[in-house]
């Protein structure tokens, strides 16, 4: 016990349901070391007490946006203030999906490269609509429309028609974007009147899941194009050789 209470320890923690023997109690009030009791076995305590840890140092970041869980995958968009990423999760959530956060967006990494987000704590799920004011999205939906915490999928950056660059058409490249050293897909929609932009953000989330499960739309159809082309140039050739 003397070579154990050597070292420089913030606590002690006595599992299985032990308690400290009478020497040991003594050495820790010497020390001022507080001594906690567990009914869990080690390896439990040691489980618990490494995701704890992990979550309290984990690095985070606070980024103005919206984030909405669409179909079990959470949609982080943001844009310039007023460009309506409000207006677009308060639709979403109308039509059956669930707000996260609004306007401030807490972001966390874990160690296993996750990224997640939550509300502000004083804001909770409260929203501000231009021209109707501050509005209860739990008060108004019910406990359906809400979620407490979300992990960030997919960054959907909302932006004027004219203020982008290139337009994708296609979408074969995958464009990344890196958040607290997490890469995440990134999305950019061109935001022009008559728009449905509700619909195109449940497609971002379904697309999504369908890349998830292997099956990515764009380079399917880009084989096949390619393939078809091959194809007819082999003709051409043939035909071509039994010509001559």
């Amino acid at each position: 016990m003397d070579t154990f209470f050597d070292f420089d320890m913030p606590l002690i923690i006595c599992t299985s349901g032990n308690e400290p023997f009478p020497y040991m109690a003594e050495k820790a009030d010497e020390k001022e070391l507080p001594v906690l009791l567990s009914p869990h076995s080690s390896t439990e305590v040691g489980h618990l007490l490494s995701e704890y840890l992990d979550d309290w140092f984990a690095p985070t970041a606070v980024m103005h946006g919206t984030l909405v869980d669409v179909y079990g995958i959470g949609l982080l968009f943001t844009g310039r203030s007023g460009i309506g990423k409000s207006e677009i999760a308060l639709d979403l959530v109308e039509r059956g999906h669930r707000l996260v956060a609004d306007d401030v967006v807490t972001l966390t990494r874990t160690a296993r490269g996750v990224l997640t987000g939550t509300g502000n704590e004083l804001l909770t799920h409260h929203m501000e609509i231009r021209g109707i004011g501050i509005i209860d999205i739990q008060g108004i939906f019910g406990i359906r429309g809400i979620r407490l915490r979300k992990r960030v999928e997919v960054e959907v950056v909302l932006k004027e028609w004219d203020e982008v660059d290139e337009v994708d058409r296609l979408g074969i490249v995958d464009r990344n974007t890196e958040i607290l050293g997490v890469q995440i897909p990134q999305v950019t929609l061109p935001i022009v009147p008559g728009k449905n932009i509700t619909v195109l953000a449940e497609t971002i989330a379904l697309n999504h899941i369908m890349k998830i499960s292997g099956l990515n739309a764009a380079q399917s159809f880009d084989e096949r194009l390619i393939d078809r082309m091959e194809r007819k140039t082999r003709a051409r050739r043939q035909l071509g050789e039994d010509y001559e």
